[in-house]
């Protein structure tokens, strides 16, 4: 369009609406469906509240999504995405080992103030539900944990924090089981809502086992 050009107002704002119009609606669903999973949970969110909670009808809830299984799913996978976005930031702001697996726990522990960490509640509490939404092709939820903590557990062998020779990929796994039990199982020893005993007992005992030889 060259300057001095005036465009037609009415087409053109016809045309940019119909442009926008469809990645507005469909993020409105979205956001909409993150907002029953958060109340309901997978099996007791419905299609028509999701499409009441967004302003919309079931039939325009449906030009977007065929079935409930794939309007959850974009939710989850979004929920998920912004999950681990959030943890990586989180992480790579503190330094050492410890201090990331104690800062771990606490963003699993505080689903209510990290809306991404709703993924791992549902993950555990509706796993059949879960899958129906994600596809069986979605890694498992300790094969997940365990590949976002690889990178982490071997800047701490770079670092010379642990041992040379501790195999990332073992350790990671390892290390998901313990912050799935952690976050999910408070016990008597170690405060899982405190930080300082979680940092305590990570250094304790977590970072110092990867310490030792694991080839004795």
């Amino acid at each position: 369009m060259s300057v001095g050009t005036v465009p037609n107002s009415a087409g053109s704002n016809s045309a940019a609406s119909a442009r926008a119009e469809p990645g507005s609606v469909r993020d409105r669903l979205i956001d909409a469906a993150e907002q029953c999973l958060t109340a309901k949970g997978i099996r007791a969110t419905t299609v028509s509240e999701v499409a009441e909670v967004a302003g919309v009808s079931r039939g325009w809830l449906y030009r977007h999504f065929p079935d409930k299984a794939e309007l959850l799913g974009a939710a989850i996978v979004r929920l998920n995405d912004a999950f681990w976005s959030e943890s990586r930031t989180r992480l790579d702001a503190v330094a050492g080992l410890d201090q990331q697996i104690a800062v771990g726990v606490e963003l699993a522990r505080k689903e209510s103030e990290t809306p991404g960490a709703l993924v791992l509640k549902l993950r555990q509490e509706e796993p059949e539900a879960f899958t129906a939404c994600v596809g069986l092709g979605v890694r498992g939820l300790i094969p997940e944990i365990a590949a976002f903590w690889v990178p982490y557990i071997q800047a701490a062998v770079d670092r010379g924090e642990i041992h040379p020779d501790t195999n990332s990929a073992e350790a990671a796994e390892w290390i998901a089981r313990i912050m799935m039990s952690l976050a999910t199982v408070p016990g008597e020893q170690c405060n899982v809502d405190d930080h300082d005993s979680v940092l305590r007992h990570a250094r304790r005992y977590i970072v110092a086992a990867l310490r030792s030889d694991p080839h004795q």
